[in-house]
């Protein structure tokens, strides 16, 4: 293992998606790291941790701090240390709802999630990264500058998370602790499945768009975890070719 390999990894959401797909690629890329699995449902982490190496599993809710504090100490006793946090985890609202007519006890809990979640697993590992440095990844979205229609409560989180990308960036130059905003668009997983059958755009009609394979976001976030600590990325785009994206179509 060089000194630019990452040891330690922590990827929330690994339960399938986006997750599980940057679980196993990051697992293949570096063989000899541990990555930390979170989520809700251990049947699932357990599904994704067959399909990898070293795994440890943290099942839990990363909106709630009771939980995200467990996870963070069993990473500091176990291995004293954090090299690479994923912020995958997150939620979307089905079917897309004006903001008038939203439920907002679900609007919130979608705001804890996407929000609340990387704000405390970000705050956890920079207390972890100190020390040596690391990288901190955050799953944004081009909804973060260019929403669909009747989406406010994602666009909304996905623009919160380029905040704290920018200011974890900022924050933690005196750590040595780098900070990546990745925008995906479009990568064919069960959330976002139903764009590819027909997708509500801004004049009103339905389109099918374009999705690309979810590998293309896992071996991304296998670079970024891999490039040398005198390396910063700060943003990255990563969407299917062709599909409406400045103005949405």
């Amino acid at each position: 293992m060089s000194l630019s390999t990452p040891q330690v990894i922590l990827i929330t959401g690994a339960s399938g998606g986006i997750g599980r797909a940057c679980a196993v690629a990051l697992s293949k890329a570096y063989p000899e790291c541990v990555l930390v699995l979170s989520g809700r449902r251990e049947d699932a982490l357990l599904a994704t941790a067959e399909l990898c190496g070293k795994t440890e599993i943290a099942v839990g809710d990363v909106s709630k701090d009771d939980d995200v504090a467990a996870m963070f100490e069993m990473v500091r006793s176990k291995y004293g240390r954090l090299d690479v946090l994923f912020n995958n985890a997150g939620v979307d609202l089905l079917p897309s709802t004006p903001l008038e007519e939203a439920d907002m006890s679900t609007f919130r809990r979608a705001l804890d999630i996407n929000i609340m979640g990387a704000v405390l697993c970000t705050a956890h590992a920079i207390k972890l990264m100190q020390s040596s440095g690391g990288r901190i990844i955050n799953n944004g979205s081009i909804s973060s500058t260019s929403p669909r229609p009747d989406s406010a409560a994602y666009t909304i989180s996905k623009h919160a998370i380029l905040g704290l990308s920018r200011s974890t960036s900022l924050d933690g130059r005196k750590y040595g602790i780098k900070c990546t905003q990745l925008d995906i668009g479009n990568a064919a997983t069960d959330m976002i499945a139903h764009a590819a059958k027909g997708c509500r755009q801004p004049d009103g009609s339905l389109r099918p768009e374009p999705m690309m394979r979810v590998q293309n976001v896992a071996d991304t976030v296998v670079f970024l975890a891999g490039i040398g600590s005198e390396a910063d990325v700060q943003r990255m785009e990563i969407l299917a070719a062709g599909m409406p994206f400045v103005g949405r179509g």
